[in-house]
């Protein structure tokens, strides 16, 4: 918030320094709460940080933030540095601890350190560091739940309707045009004037796109002024070694989402004015992937929600800021808001186990009244986002490293990478292009994003891909 020069940081005030990476969305409160305290020069939302910290301390300023932030307070009275990050790690933050005189440094990014610092680490979310006490602490787990729900189906439905329909409200607040990825588009579209049209977009392949026609069908639906994009083999290809780059990662199934993802942001950035960008992530985390149809029971399936949403940060969460923030645009996440997250991990988790023969059964329910969408739109089965913009892309990657390395090469890789080891030629090429890059970094991914293969229906699987289960069904049409 606030565009004009007032609202440019570093933040220095009350004899400290601020640099934040985020939306506070509950700064309208927090703002009134200081306002006999404080004399507010800029509209930031940012600029509340700073006399929070005067006025509670540290550990309570950050508790009572509802928002996406990475961000970093030096104290020049006391002479302490601090740092946070928000709960489910919709930011990015790294540290490390300088070559020279192993100080404590922080950046958005590992290779911003990498020349700086000897160790890098992601900042982990829900936490921040307290120079005082040299230690990180954790104020709030990305999974902890409280206390858990006793709300049946139709009762959880209509607060996970309510509480949805309240993260994207206070989204929508912005100095800046925002367009739209996901199906959230459908209730920004509901809550915004008659007279705002929104902006929505899509990308697929050249050959057989999945989701281009649906994202029509949409847009049609809503009135949107809608753009689709259309990506070549060649576009997937030589974009390879800049989604690696920028996403600092080696894992499968997360480069393939973030290509499309990569290109449709560019093509955003350069073709419009647009500046922010509402999106999906984080639902099937907390409703269901394809492959937690086969969950063994209600509280295996909660377990695996909970280790998601622990390790979104690595993953779904990783692609979408860094495919955003890279193209100049800034991702917010509904799904991921504070309160709605919680309730959900909080429902009963046999209410959210596929007893319905349709996946995310309960989100779909919670908006199958009021027209939000057209019915088979709001009942399809959808494909995730490597698969989504068409099975060609996926199938030109894997045929590109089969043309660049070997059998042997593969078997090479046991004693090449004994972190997290290849497995697939496709594998091989990305932890390779990885290691040009960032060599010996390998452990700021903690493992192959995976389904659980500890399921006895899962125990064969090899690839992170929807497409390799015996439930894909309906997806890739």
């Amino acid at each position: 918030m606030d565009l004009s020069d007032s609202g440019m940081q570093p933040f220095e005030c009350l004899d400290c320094t601020l640099v934040c990476n985020g939306e506070i969305y509950n700064y309208p409160e927090l703002k009134k709460n200081l306002e006999t305290d404080y004399q507010f020069t800029s509209g930031s939302d940012c600029e509340v940080l700073i006399p929070l910290y005067r006025k509670y301390g540290f550990d309570t300023m950050v508790k009572m933030l509802d928002g996406e932030f990475a961000f970093v307070l030096y104290d020049h009275l006391s002479g302490t540095i601090y740092a946070a990050r928000d709960i489910i790690g919709i930011r990015p933050m790294f540290y490390g601890f300088t070559k020279k005189d192993g100080k404590l440094a922080f950046a958005s990014t590992g290779k911003t350190l990498l020349d700086l610092c000897d160790e890098i680490h992601p900042f982990l979310p829900g936490h921040y560091y307290d120079g005082s006490k040299r230690k990180f602490i954790e104020y709030h787990a990305p999974d902890l739940v409280s206390k858990m729900s006793t709300d049946d189906f139709d009762q959880s439905t209509r607060t996970i309707r309510d509480l949805l329909i309240k993260a994207v409200d206070k989204r929508l607040a912005s100095d800046a045009p925002v367009g739209y990825l996901s199906l959230v588009c459908s209730i920004a579209d509901r809550l915004l004037p008659e007279d705002v049209k929104i902006r929505t977009f899509a990308i697929g392949m050249d050959k057989n796109p999945i989701d281009l026609k649906y994202a029509r069908e949409v847009a049609d639906y809503l009135g949107s002024d809608h753009t689709e994009f259309i990506m070549t083999r060649d576009d997937v290809l030589q974009s390879l070694r800049e989604v690696i780059y920028t996403l600092e990662t080696w894992d499968i199934t997360t480069i393939r989402a973030s290509i499309g993802m990569y290109i449709l942001c560019k093509r955003i950035h350069e073709t419009t004015d647009l500046k922010v960008i509402m999106t999906g992530e984080c639902s099937d985390e907390l409703f269901g992937y394809k492959y937690t149809d086969f969950a063994p029971n209600a509280e295996e399936f909660q377990k695996e929600a909970a280790k998601r949403l622990r390790e979104l940060y690595m993953y779904d969460v990783l692609r979408a800021d860094r495919c955003i923030s890279a193209n100049s645009l800034e991702g917010r996440v509904p799904f991921a808001d504070r309160d709605f997250a919680e309730y959900v991990m909080s429902i009963d988790p046999d209410l959210k186990m596929n007893h319905y023969h349709k996946g995310k059964y309960l989100l779909r329910k919670a908006f199958a009244e009021g027209e939000w969408l057209p019915e088979d739109i709001l009942m399809r089965e959808k494909a995730a986002f490597s698969d989504a913009v068409g099975h060609s892309m996926v199938d030109d990657l894997k045929e590109y490293a089969e043309s660049k390395y070997t059998d042997e090469d593969l078997e090479r890789a046991k004693d090449k990478y004994r972190y997290c080891t290849p497995f697939t030629k496709e594998s091989l090429l990305y932890r390779d292009i990885f290691e040009e890059y960032f060599p010996g970094k390998a452990d700021w991914i903690k493992d192959f994003w995976m389904p659980n293969r500890s399921w006895d229906s899962l125990k064969d699987v090899n690839d992170p891909s929807a497409r390799v289960l015996s439930n894909y069904g309906a997806s890739g049409k």
